[in-house]
């Protein structure tokens, strides 16, 4: 698994960092599996180079991570979680108890990278004068690495929050909701992160629109009647289908991996799943080389104006 450096942080991170969210959580979620066979796809990434694990309080997946790692060397695994901001307390006791929970449910001493998690555009003000000092107190008695901040991209497609937060210079690392189907981060957030060296963990580069052919058919064509697709651009019986011509990549899942680990400004592409086979195909994917220059071309022309979508 290739490695890449973390921004300012300098952590050597892998391009695939495994998500302990998302519509699985590690398979978690519903009791798909056992707690032993999510533990065992945590040590299957591990042992295949992924030495990068984001996790949050909120996903109930901490434990499932902390168990996974316990017999490895701390500092060999990057670990990522969050504090949730939808909580009703914000209070410093209340975020230093979220914390000193998740470090105990992790069984560890430290955590590398401390979130907000789902930070509303007009939550950022308030957070940043009462709670990221308490960040900060956090990181200076050393359980605390380094602080990122992560957007609610759901309700904040055009990235507010985040284009916000460039004029602070006080985080770490930025969790990003970026595709091929909405690539607004693209100029308005990871280029910037680029020009001050903030670290860039990108969420949502495969979710259902890009992963089940009905529902993406479903979501280009909401494009279509809204205006930001134009019609004679997309092949409503293919859809996407260019992405697999030739050889160009395995599946439009194998495309958008390729397109958001090689996108310039990105660092770590999250990817989560509570099966093995599953597990191994998308670190394959990630593993392979960038797609096409005429392929990121059009792609990049096809969804230059859409704005509406994340893919969920």
């Amino acid at each position: 698994m290739d490695t890449i450096t973390l921004g300012r942080t300098n952590l050597q991170v892998s391009v695939m960092g495994m998500g302990g969210g998302g519509p699985s959580r590690l398979g978690s979620r519903d009791n798909r599996i056992s707690e032993a066979e999510s533990i065992a796809i945590v040590q299957q990434a591990l042992d295949a180079g992924v030495n990068f694990i984001d996790t949050a309080e909120a996903y109930g997946t901490e434990e499932i991570v902390g168990k996974a790692i316990k017999d490895r060397l701390r500092e060999s695994v990057v670990i990522s979680s969050k504090k949730t901001t939808w909580d009703t307390d914000m209070s410093r006791e209340a975020v230093i108890s979220s914390l000193e929970n998740s470090l105990r449910r992790l069984d560890t001493d430290y955590i590398d990278i401390y979130h907000l998690h789902g930070v509303e555009p007009d939550k950022y003000e308030p957070y940043l004068q009462d709670v990221v000092p308490v960040l900060q107190a956090m990181q200076q008695q050393g359980k605390i690495r380094f602080i990122g901040v992560t957007e609610a991209w759901n309700s904040d497609k055009e990235h507010i929050m985040l284009q916000r937060a460039l004029q602070d210079d006080i985080w770490d690392v930025f969790m990003v909701g970026y595709n091929l189907l909405n690539q607004t981060a693209r100029k308005t957030v990871l280029q910037p992160c680029i020009e001050q060296n903030i670290g860039t963990l990108i969420m949502f580069a495969v979710r259902r629109a890009l992963s089940l052919p009905d529902h993406l058919k479903d979501t280009l064509q909401k494009l279509i009647d809204s205006g930001e697709l134009d019609a004679v651009e997309i092949d409503m019986n293919d859809p996407l289908g260019f992405l697999t011509a030739d050889g160009i990549a395995e599946s439009i899942p194998d495309a958008a991996y390729r397109f958001s680990r090689y996108t310039p400004g990105v660092h770590v592409t999250l990817s989560g799943t509570g099966n093995p086979a599953h597990l191994q195909q998308n670190i394959a994917s990630l593993q392979r080389p960038p797609l096409p220059s005429e392929t990121v071309e059009r792609l990049n022309h096809i969804f230059r104006k859409v704005r509406s979508v994340t893919g969920q």
